[in-house]
């Protein structure tokens, strides 16, 4: 393992999201202090988490020097890909080219407010993706073929994003929860991060087979269609080691949680609570969470077969955790687990991308 990251949902309990938001970026800060490589905020819509991970970002990286700055995931379904893109180039030069996006197609639960479309939420999903990707590109989204009013662009004007980030495009990342969507992302020239909900797992095959699995499959696809070695791929886990009593007790308490409700674990003050529950669908399955003494967590991290395939572990962190929680965790597993998996801290900030 070469790169340690975080993902946080960026929570705060009803009538506080200005305190939630500033102590998010105030974990991002002592995650970089701490050597962390990368730091990923969800996206989720209409609930106590970060709406809007872009203008989040921008605040972020004008407090941090170093570390990453990405979203775990973007759903695609319901952005404007152009706008977004615009967005995206401008947040990514203001913070010095330390931007990453991941994003999943998405689902059609919000279509009441964003609008329906005539066809699935997958399908357009990658539509949107796709417009976004040739954005971000620099590619020619439209030629003027006639005048429209005085400040109109000359006809023959061929219409690009601006301002132009040509680095950004190979820093878009796919949230993969099957194997047939990993190899979809490999194809489409994406890197892979894949986290604690996988899809499409047979019966009686086990959450870290299934991963490894999923990443192996990227990679041949990645190599097969662009005949170069895949690049890093991360995976999103739990790994709480407990470097007291107190705190073994609080993360075994976490563990139960996830067992018995499932996505629904560990929500802020006031969220919505999930339609998932510990009882998944068939084809379904959530990540173990690895607690306990950081020796034993070690082991666990180390006897598993998704991790172990992946460059990069990110670790998930409980959504209800205050900010000194988190804190305490993120110090924790690089100073007990992560040095055990060959992770060295990186304490240097990067150059500006001018």
């Amino acid at each position: 393992m070469t790169r340690l990251g975080f993902n946080t949902r960026v929570s705060f309990p009803t009538g506080e999201a200005a305190r939630g938001l500033r102590e998010g970026i105030e974990l991002f800060q002592a995650a970089e202090a701490l050597g962390y490589q990368s730091g990923w905020a969800y996206q989720r819509h209409f609930d106590n988490y970060l709406s809007s991970p872009i203008p989040f970002f921008a605040a972020a990286g004008q407090h941090t020097s170093r570390i990453t700055l990405g979203s775990a995931v973007i759903p695609a379904r319901y952005q404007e890909p152009v706008l977004l893109a615009e967005a995206a180039c401008t947040a990514d030069l203001l913070i010095g080219g330390r931007l990453q996006l991941a994003f999943s197609s998405g689902t059609d639960v919000w279509d009441a407010v964003f609008g329906a479309v005539d066809t699935d939420a997958r399908t357009e999903g990658q539509r949107r993706l796709a417009r976004f990707l040739a954005a971000v590109s620099g590619d020619t989204l439209h030629t003027v073929t006639e005048r429209h009013g005085l400040a109109g662009p000359p006809v023959g004007t061929e219409l690009r994003v601006t301002p132009p980030d040509p680095g950004l495009r190979d820093r878009i990342w796919y949230g993969s929860g099957s194997i047939a969507s990993a190899v979809t992302a490999a194809r489409q020239r994406l890197r892979l991060i894949t986290g604690t909900i996988l899809h499409d797992v047979p019966a009686g095959e086990t959450f870290p087979d299934h991963q490894a699995r999923l990443i192996g499959a990227y990679r041949e696809a990645w190599t097969a269609a662009h005949g170069t070695p895949a690049p890093p791929v991360a995976v999103a886990a739990s790994v709480l080691p407990g470097s007291t009593a107190a705190l073994r007790d609080t993360y075994a308490a976490y563990d139960r949680q996830r067992r018995t409700q499932g996505p629904a674990a560990s929500r802020p003050a006031g969220a919505l609570p999930p339609s998932l529950s510990a009882d998944l669908p068939p084809g379904m399955a959530m990540s173990p969470v690895y607690h306990g003494d950081p020796d034993t967590v070690t082991a666990a991290v180390l006897a598993d077969p998704g991790l172990s395939a992946a460059d990069e572990l990110v670790l998930f962190l409980p959504p209800a955790f205050g900010l000194a929680d988190n804190v305490r965790l993120l110090t924790d597993l690089a100073r007990t687990v992560a040095p055990a998996l060959g992770w060295i801290p990186s304490l240097e900030p990067v150059a500006a991308v001018r």
